[in-house]
């Protein structure tokens, strides 16, 4: 994969590159059909065009460089449906050598600018939506905790752009909502933390009327601040407005006062909390782009989304309580978060969680609701640790680092008449609008061919799975276009508040697999199939009782080998897989030792943690998740990338190991010791001091790139860190074999296979008749 830029313009990259043309032939391949789309990202080459998309009549599908034109009768032909559609007459200048900007053959990906409503008397006086940001702050943590938490709750209300509005919530036993616009003396309205309150009765005691919650259509008179009533602006302000109330509150703020007794845990109503924000925001104007930003210190004890009784000789639930049903609080707080993604969704608001604590604090449970409603989540062991620090300031940051939070998104697909979308795995909601290219079987959020993305940035990705509607060859004629194609429109509201549409349509070929694979074989993504791989197996981990999926991995990876490998019946050593295929056991065995389908000595949180993490990156970053990357230092040469194995570690190299949630640098063990003697600051060590700094900038390249940001560990070999460098690496010395390793190198004490014997038993199995 030299190709620096894979994902390319588009932002696209499927499994298989060429598709067969009939259901069972696409079940022959194994791996799924599968499509890794990113909405939105940044690039240079994507024209903005400042008209609204045209559509085709029967199927939606909009106006691109696949579509054929009659530039005489000025009619397009759709390339999903063959309607043929006449041009609208702000079209009638085009010609083959006036062409609208949509129909230039590089451009398969535009973005539409759209102005909602303007002002015909003055076009450039369009209103733009304001961004609301709703602060839910815990205070039953330790002193030191909440004044961290409360310094990056500053930092952040000073970054925040000058036309957004600010809300402020804060809980411990009780939740209580900060009325901002009441300078005078702070005002707090509170509710009770023991029981669920509806968005209703939120409206009702915070005073809202029911005439801000009506939807509106367009922007009706006397509309302030892009609310229908001024009443709101009570709880939600611009920052410039509120900047100091808030700074003076949050230094008044104190711990939770409410007595804890000993041997228990503080009540924390995190449920009630959320409920209030969410309802909150449901005053606002139908539209507006708002986030539900969480800090959370520790586990919820009290009322709705429970998760843990008070008295501390009950641990929190873990994998195996989980496995065996013995979770008591778990289904039912999964069920409140369930219905809380739902409130959300409709309001087109989004969670995001930013959980900092030593113990859980309910990421199993609320991940529901984030990866509906396409929200942030954060896992940090303390609010004052760069990981929580330098994350939580990104979401504000303006300018090359921002990570462009975008809201309100929509996604819409089209697919030629073949084929169906079984669904999509990723931070979205199916919006169950179903249609001729929908499938029976469904694989996340299915049944749709529409989905809501209430929150999304540059750097959010979905993976789509297909399915064929044919089974049968002899349907096919031979006359059919060789061609079939997809289209991706998103509609989304910018950090500005500007309404954009972004329009991407690519187009693969058909190939027939009954009389040569060379094409579909030169056509497989290794990378992308590794990561659909992954994202279907965390999926089943978590929907399917019972569901093993080392098994599952381990039947799959045969079934794809005896298929694609060449060897001679019941003959392992004549065994080989094309160059195309090569890295993908290997991916398969580091998937199957990976955090994602490796619950053990990880409490269900993490999990839920990296799952999230898993489903919304790209391509690139996710197989990092999967196949953590290696780099070798040393003083004979240049930085070089190392094999995923025990043998890369000596004593005279450093190494760097990027496995997204953590960077490791570890230092050999020679190398540990000159460090220690000081070399690197005698003057003829200049190279010594070089060779130590090398790893550290590269480290921090990467961690500025990153978001969250990753957690950077610098150990030594033998060091009680080094764990985090070994638990990644292929055992290929164990205590087992220990005789035949070379001076400072390393073994590592486990009974797990390594690759080689992986392989071995994977040729084994896969050229059995």
């Amino acid at each position: 994969m030299a190709n620096s830029d894979p994902e390319g313009v588009d932002g696209v990259r499927m499994t298989w590159n060429v598709w067969p043309r009939t259901k069972l032939e696409a079940s022959k391949c194994v791996i799924p059909l599968a499509a890794s789309i990113a909405p939105i990202p940044p690039h240079s080459d994507i024209p903005t065009l400042p008209y609204a998309p045209l559509r085709c009549r029967t199927c939606s599908a909009v106006l691109n460089a696949y579509s054929r034109v009659d530039f005489l009768a000025k009619i397009w032909i759709c390339p999903f449906c063959y309607q043929r559609n006449q041009f609208p007459p702000h079209y009638a200048m085009i010609s083959e050598t006036n062409l609208p900007c949509e129909l230039y053959p590089q451009y398969t990906t535009v973005q539409y600018t759209l102005q909602t409503n303007p002002d015909p008397n003055n076009p450039s006086n369009a209103p733009q939506l304001q961004p609301v940001f709703v602060f839910v702050l815990d205070t039953c943590m330790i002193e030191e905790e909440l004044v961290f938490a409360k310094s990056a709750l500053k930092q952040a209300i000073g970054l925040l752009p000058e036309q957004a509005l600010v809300g402020f919530v804060s809980f411990g036993t009780q939740a209580h909502v900060h009325e901002l616009g009441f300078t005078e003396i702070s005002k707090v309205y509170v509710f009770k933390g023991s029981k669920e309150i509806s968005k209703e009765q939120v409206l009702e005691q915070l005073g809202l009327p029911a005439a801000g919650r009506r939807s509106t259509a367009g922007y009706p008179k006397g509309l302030q601040n892009g609310f229908t009533n001024t009443v709101v602006n009570r709880f939600l302000l611009p920052p410039s407005d509120c900047e100091f109330t808030l700074n003076s509150l949050l230094d008044e703020l104190q711990t939770d006062q409410w007595p804890v007794q000993a041997g228990h845990r503080a009540s924390r109503c995190t449920g009630v909390a959320l409920s209030v924000a969410a309802g909150l925001l449901g005053a606002c104007l139908p539209g507006t782009g708002a986030r539900i930003i969480a800090l959370v210190g520790g586990p919820c004890t009290e009322g709705p989304g429970t998760i843990v009784s008070k008295d501390l000789s009950e641990p929190v639930r873990s994998h195996k309580d989980l496995f065996k049903d013995a979770a008591p609080y778990f289904k039912k707080a999964v069920k409140f978060y369930d219905s809380l993604a739902k409130q959300l969704v409709d309001q087109g608001h989004v969670l995001d969680l930013f959980a900092s604590a030593l113990d859980q604090v309910g990421v199993a449970e609320m991940k529901v609701a984030i990866e509906r409603t396409g929200g942030l989540v954060v896992l940090a062991e303390s609010f004052g640790h760069s990981v929580f620090k330098d994350s939580f300031k990104l979401v504000f940051e303006d300018g090359e680092q921002s990570l462009g939070l975008c809201f309100n998104g929509m996604l819409e697909i089209s697919c030629s008449k073949e084929i169906k979308v079984q669904g999509i795995i990723g931070p979205c909601t199916s919006l169950e609008k179903k249609g001729p290219n929908v499938s029976d079987m469904v694989i996340g959020e299915g049944n749709t061919t529409t989905w809501k993305m209430c929150g999304l940035d540059k750097s959010t990705c979905l993976t789509v799975i297909f399915d064929l509607s044919s089974t049968d060859q002899s349907n096919v004629p031979e006359t059919v276009n060789p061609q079939f194609y997809l289209q991706f429109l998103t509609s989304y509201q910018d950090p500005e508040g500007k309404t954009l549409i972004r329009v991407t349509t690519v187009t693969r070929q058909w190939v027939d697999i009954s009389v040569s694979t060379e094409e579909l074989i030169h056509g497989f993504d290794q990378e992308t199939a590794a990561v659909v791989m992954a994202r279907i197996t965390s999926l089943k981990m978590e929907t399917e009782e019972g569901f093993d999926p080392t098994r599952w991995l381990d039947r799959n990876l045969i079934r794809f080998c005896s298929k694609f490998g060449n060897y001679r019946e019941n003959d392992p050593s004549s065994f080989s897989l094309n160059p195309c295929f090569s890295l993908f056991p290997q991916f398969i065995f580091n998937l199957r030792r990976s955090q994602f389908v490796q619950v053990f000595n990880n409490s269900p949180d993490e999990t839920a943690y990296f799952r999230v993490l898993l489903n919304k990156e790209n391509i690139t970053n996710a197989a990092v998740m999967v196949q953590p990357s290696l780099i070798s230092y040393s003083f004979n040469s240049p930085p070089q990338p190392a094999l995923l194995d025990v043998a890369s570690i000596s004593a005279d190299h450093i190494l760097l190991l990027d496995s997204y949630f953590s960077i490791v640098v570890f230092h050999g063990m020679t190398i540990a010791q000159w460090r220690n003697m000081g070399f690197q600051n005698q003057p003829e060590h200049q190279a010594f001091a070089l060779l130590l700094e090398a790893p550290q900038v590269d480290a921090q390249i990467i961690i500025r790139d990153r978001f969250p940001v990753p957690r950077l560990v610098v150990c030594d070999q033998h060091g009680s860190q080094a764990r985090f460098l070994l638990a990644k690496l292929n055992p290929s010395a164990t205590y087992n074999n220990a005789t035949d390793i070379a001076p400072g190198s390393d073994i590592i004490f486990t009974d797990d296979v390594s690759l080689q014997v992986f392989c071995e038993h994977l040729q084994r199995l896969a050229v059995q008749s």
